[in-house]
C-alpha cells in the first residue's frame, strides 16, 4: 500500500498518481519537500585568537548546506559576524626597555592589590550591615495548595479536553503479522465505537481486537460493520456504562475555526492537540489499497498535530462537539518507516460519518451515493464524462458522453477526484445542479443522487 494513513496498522498516506480514467476519480497533489539548511561556522585560529580574518571574509561566515531530507524544518540561522574577545582586535605593544616593562608590571600590581582590597572592604561593610537583616525566604519551605488552582475557562482546549476525553478509546489490534492501535469515538454507552476502517481491518482469521477506555478498562471488540469506499466502520465493545460523545456538524464550519484532535498517536492514548480549519471539501485518498478510487474522501484539513495512531479519533470544536473522523495525513518523501505529522492532516466531516455510521450499526454495511457517470482527465479543468450509467441520474438528467462537468451546486470541479469527493459528500435522494461545458456550449442540468451497496 502506497497512501499513508494515521492508524498504526500501516503506514501514513502519500498521494497517488491520477490515474487516467476512472469511475470515482484520483487523489490529489500534495506540495513538494523543502530542503532544509544548516549552518557551519567558521571558527578563529586557536593559536592566535587576536588575529583579524582574511579580508572580506566575516568571523563565523556561515557555510549552509543542503540536507537531502524533504520537508524537514528550516536550520538555525547563522550567526552575524562577531568581534574578537574583548570587544575589539587587540595588538600587543613592543616592549623597549625593560624598565619600562617593569613598571607596566606594577602598575598592573598595584591595580590587582586594589582590587583585592576593595573586595575585602566592601565585603566586611556588607558583613557589619548584614547582622540585623530578615531570614531569607524559599519557594521549598512553601507549602503546597491543596489542588491544582488552574480552571479551565469557556472554549478552551483545556476544558474541551475534560469534556471528550472519556468518550475517546485506544483500539489496540493484534495479528498473525503483527499488532498495532489506533482510535475510536465512543457514541453509545453499551459500547459501540465509531473508528476508521483500515483501523480494524486486515485482521484476518485469529486476530484480536481491544479497546482501552479513558477509565483505565478494557474490554474485548468485535466488528459491527465497514465501509472501506468512505474508511469508516462501527465496532462493538463487550462494556456498559461508558460515556458517548457529542456529534456536531460540519456544513457550516469555518476555515480558521479552532479544533482539537484527540487520539494515540504512536500508542499515547489520550493525547491532546489543537490547531484550526485549514480548509474544507479536499478530495484525498484514505485507508484504500493501492490508492485506490474507492477510498477519495471528501476532507476537512486541520494543522492540529495527526500522527500514526491518531486514526479514527475525533476532532472536535471548541464546544466539544465532533466535527470530523481523523483519518489521514500528508507524508513528504516515501523512503520513511513511519511518517509523523507535518500539519496537513484530514478528517472526514462528521455529516457524512454520521449517516455512515448509522447504517453500519442498524445493517452491518452502508450505501454509497452516487452520479451514475464513468469520469476521465479532459484537456481543461473538469472531469470528463467517458460513460454515462443507462438509468442512472446523470442519464436521466440529461448528462451525455463528452460532457465535461465544472460545478457541483456552486462548488467547482477541477478534476475527477473533486466531483467524486463532491458527489460521496451527499446523501442519496439529494437533488443537485450540475454545470456542464459541451459542443453546445456550456448548460446546467438538475440530478437526483441514488444510494448504491
Amino acid at each position: 500500500m502506497t497512501d499513508h494513513t494515521p492508524g498504526s496498522g500501516d503506514q501514513p498516506e502519500e498521494p497517488t498518481p491520477r490515474p487516467e480514467s476512472s469511475s470515482a476519480g484520483t487523489g490529489d497533489t500534495s506540495p513538494a519537500g523543502v530542503p532544509s539548511q544548516q549552518p557551519h561556522a567558521q571558527r578563529p585560529d586557536p593559536e592566535n585568537p587576536y588575529a583579524r580574518p582574511p579580508e572580506g571574509q566575516p568571523a563565523y561566515a556561515a557555510q549552509p548546506s543542503q540536507d537531502q531530507q524533504s520537508y524537514a524544518a528550516q536550520g538555525a540561522q547563522p550567526h552575524a559576524t562577531q568581534q574578537q574577545p574583548w570587544g575589539h582586535t587587540a595588538v600587543l605593544p613592543q616592549q623597549s626597555s625593560g624598565r619600562r616593562g617593569g613598571l607596566v608590571a606594577g602598575v598592573a600590581a598595584l591595580a590587582l592589590v586594589c582590587g583585592l582590597v576593595g573586595g575585602g572592604v566592601g565585603g566586611y561593610v556588607g558583613y557589619q550591615f548584614g547582622g540585623d537583616r530578615a531570614p531569607s525566604v524559599s519557594s521549598l519551605d512553601q507549602q503546597r495548595p491543596a489542588r491544582s488552582v488552574s480552571t479551565a475557562p469557556q472554549g478552551s482546549v483545556q476544558q474541551v479536553a475534560d469534556k471528550v476525553l472519556p468518550s475517546v478509546v485506544q483500539l489496540q489490534l493484534v495479528t498473525a503479522r503483527g499488532a498495532g492501535e489506533g482510535s475510536g469515538i465512543v457514541i453509545s454507552d453499551d459500547g459501540y465505537i465509531l473508528t476508521n476502517n483500515h483501523v480494524v481491518d486486515s485482521g484476518g482469521a485469529g486476530s484480536r481486537l481491544t479497546a482501552m477506555f479513558h477509565d483505565g478498562r478494557t474490554a474485548k471488540v468485535r466488528v459491527v460493520g465497514t465501509d472501506p469506499k468512505s474508511d469508516l466502520a462501527v465496532v462493538k465493545a463487550d462494556i456498559t456504562g461508558v460515556t458517548p460523545a457529542e456529534l456536531g456538524r460540519s456544513d457550516d464550519l469555518p476555515v480558521g475555526a479552532p479544533v482539537v484532535a484527540i487520539g494515540s498517536p504512536f500508542g499515547l492514548s489520550g493525547t491532546v492537540t489543537s490547531g484550526i480549519i485549514s480548509a474544507k471539501d479536499r478530495p484525498v485518498r484514505a485507508g484504500g489499497e493501492n490508492g485506490s478510487e474507492d477510498t477519495v474522501l471528501n476532507a476537512l484539513q486541520t494543522d492540529a498535530a495527526i500522527n500514526p495512531g491518531n486514526s479514527g479519533g475525533p476532532l472536535v470544536d471548541m464546544d466539544g462537539n465532533v466535527v470530523g473522523i481523523n483519518s489521514a495525513i500528508y507524508s513528504p518523501g516515501n523512503s520513511q518507516s513511519q511518517a509523523g505529522s507535518v500539519g496537513l492532516g484530514f478528517a472526514i466531516p462528521i455529516d457524512q460519518a454520521w449517516r455512515i455510521a448509522t447504517e453500519l450499526k442498524d445493517h452491518g454495511s452502508a450505501t454509497q451515493t452516487t452520479l451514475g457517470v464513468l469520469i476521465g482527465v479532459g484537456d481543461q479543468p473538469g472531469a470528463l464524462v467517458r460513460n454515462v450509467v443507462p438509468g442512472g441520474p446523470a442519464e436521466q438528467a440529461g448528462v451525455r458522453e463528452g460532457d465535461l462537468i465544472t460545478k457541483v451546486d456552486d462548488r467547482l470541479i477541477q478534476d475527477p477526484d473533486s466531483l467524486v469527493a463532491a458527489v460521496r459528500s451527499h446523501a442519496p435522494g439529494d437533488r443537485v445542479t450540475i454545470t456542464l461545458s459541451g459542443v453546445g456550449g456550456e448548460r446546467t442540468v438538475d440530478a437526483t443522487l441514488v444510494g448504491q451497496r
